[in-house]
């Protein structure tokens, strides 16, 4: 229309959209309904006794960024870049605008399992080279992401992610984020369950209930099936731990999932074993009760509390701790959740902490599987086109993501072994890797994260390829980085963990990168949380100082079979100081 409206089209829009904000309504207008009602109600009562929403509660209520994909869709059009609340909204379809840092945007998928098909993972690197930065990341997640994608192109890359079969809807943002699985599930010979057909019926169930959308903040559910990689179940909200249940338990004899909730290692919690089994068809419902219980009880006022292990806390403070947020679950699901005295729960097949690394025999006769270390994380566009066409001449076609930030091509038969290996070196990538190299992990750190304090990419580069030029190293170690907080690498289950700080220079306020050091963090039957012994190491220290580190173990173990994490758990934090130079030592 070229003209101005007339009287009687003013009269009828300014009633249209009276009609329009009455049917909105406000806070405590009437009572909320629909798919919302959870959250909407929450943050009614938030408001009620007097608080203050967080602005992303007020951001989903004016307009809930599942119901705002039209207007994303214009935005990418016009080449425009969110303001904040749009930031937050556009997560939801999985893409993050992660200026300063990068002035484009970061794209995060949702692969139930970590497992994908040759053609989607070549998919993906074909967005990556023509729409992002020419380059990939496997995140701790076992996802994909791809960075530097310009406005203009951001509608395009969520609908061509669809094309693939794939999703990114909710890997963002309040939402409940990519389901992890055993990486070996169906071809482990240990395993005690293949976890793949839960892991997806939980993802589908998550993309197909709206109401499951803009919970107080981020969730996690794992799923670990007893197989040799380790699924690090307990640093989620959820985790399904499949065991093996003896005769006599009160229970089917069989196997069933151990149920551990509240697990977030940035707050220096692992996820605590409630008691409970869970049957694995139930796996599902059971999850959505938890998060119903979550979406009612947690934090709608504070960010850095909004998460289920603050839920629990509180439960724990005010009445029994899991006994009653257990009865609040039982109370969504309409019957009792079951119980098992540990007695009756056989010991779980041992993990291998590298054997997300080399080749290892499958269940299946006569087949393979090849784990390909990727420099932290990271691949190019090539390299993934040649490991599509690898797992569809030589395996079964899929490529498998893990939660050490590499990936496994699966079924390779003993007789195209060799031809595969070297395929995979040919790419510049490799399926051996130092024990240093093998346990490295590092977020997306200051090159491409705002919130980061440091560059853990780089850093975790030359700290490997320092300790490999200087010690004999013959046990696995993990060494994570992280520049944040958030702790995305899980800095405080490393073996040594390093998180981004800015380290004072001077007398005059500025600072420089650095670190901060912790050490003693395990996993599995290892689970704990590290402890703090090193702050404000410059950035070009951290190299000398992980080495002194690694250096005293060695010299003082008590013999090989000791690990790092047992070793510096039977020392104090004074001793392990001790260790370090002389500048850096209190």
């Amino acid at each position: 229309m070229t003209a101005d409206f007339s009287d009687d089209q003013k009269r009828y829009l300014e009633g249209l959209v009276a009609g329009l904000a009455a049917t909105r309504g406000s806070p405590g207008d009437a009572a909320p309904s629909g798919p919302d009602k959870i959250h909407l109600s929450a943050q009614s009562r938030v408001e009620d006794a007097g608080g203050k929403l967080a602005d992303q509660e007020k951001w989903k209520r004016d307009e809930h960024p599942l119901d705002a994909y039209a207007r994303f869709s214009a935005q990418s059009g016009a080449g425009e870049y969110p303001n904040a609340a749009d930031n937050f909204r556009w997560r939801y379809f999985g893409l993050f605008y992660v200026a300063p840092t990068q002035t484009s945007f970061m794209l995060r998928l949702r692969i139930p399992n970590g497992i994908l098909t040759a053609h989607q993972f070549a998919g993906v690197a074909e967005i990556a080279a023509t729409q992002g930065g020419g380059y990939a990341h496997v995140t701790t997640r076992a996802n994909l992401q791809v960075r530097e994608i310009k406005a203009h192109d951001a509608v395009d890359v969520v609908e061509r992610v669809m094309d693939l079969g794939l999703s990114s809807r909710g890997s963002g943002a309040d939402n409940i984020r990519n389901v992890t699985g055993d990486a070996t599930a169906g071809i482990c010979p240990t395993e005690l369950i293949d976890t793949r057909p839960y892991a997806r019926r939980w993802h589908f169930h998550v993309l197909n209930d709206r109401s499951l959308q803009g919970l107080p903040r981020k969730f996690n559910v794992a799923f670990d099936g007893g197989g040799a990689i380790p699924t690090l179940e307990e640093t989620n909200d959820i985790g399904f731990r499949a065991v093996e249940v003896a005769e006599a338990a009160g229970v089917a004899p069989g196997i069933w999932f151990r149920l551990l909730l509240g697990g977030i290692s940035g707050h220096q919690d692992l996820a605590r074993d409630t008691g409970v089994l869970v049957s694995p068809a139930d796996a599902t419902k059971v999850a959505d009760a938890i998060i119903r219980v979550f979406s009612a009880e947690a934090d709608r006022t504070n960010r850095a509390k909004a998460r289920l292990k603050y839920v629990l806390d509180r439960f724990a403070t005010d009445g029994d701790g899991f006994e009653s947020f257990l009865a609040a679950v039982q109370g969504v699901l309409g019957s009792k959740l079951h119980r098992v005295s540990p007695q009756f729960i056989r010991t779980r097949p041992p993990q291998n902490r590298q054997a997300h690394i080399g080749v290892h025999a499958q269940k299946q006769a006569g087949h393979h599987y090849l784990g390909v270390a990727l420099p932290v994380g990271r691949m190019t566009p090539q390299q993934m086109r040649d490991l599509a066409a690898i797992a569809l001449e030589h395996g079964d076609g899929n490529i498998r993501l893990t939660v050490w930030a590499n990936l496994l091509i699966s079924g390779i038969p003993t007789a195209q072994l060799k031809q595969a290996q070297a395929r995979v070196r040919a790419t510049g990538l490799d399926w051996q890797a130092t024990s240093v190299h093998a346990g490295l992990v590092a977020c997306t750190g200051n090159t491409g994260c705002r919130l980061a304090n440091a560059n853990t990419k780089d850093t975790a580069a030359k700290i490997a390829a320092h300790l490999d030029a200087r010690l004999a190293l013959d046990t696995p170690i993990n060494i994570h980085l992280t520049g944040c907080p958030n702790s995305c690498a899980q800095h405080y289950i490393g073996d040594i963990g390093l998180v981004g700080a800015r380290v004072p220079v001077g007398d005059d306020g500025d600072t420089v990168e650095g670190f901060n050091i912790v050490v003693g963090g395990g996993y599995g039957s290892d689970a704990a949380i590290a402890t703090d012994i090193c702050t404000n190491v410059k950035i070009e220290d951290c190299p000398a100082t992980v080495e002194a580190l690694v250096a005293g173990y060695l010299a003082n173990r008590t013999g090989p079979e000791e690990t790092f994490g047992a070793f510096s758990r039977r020392h104090d934090a004074a001793y392990l100081r001790a260790l370090l130079p002389a500048r850096l030592a209190p």
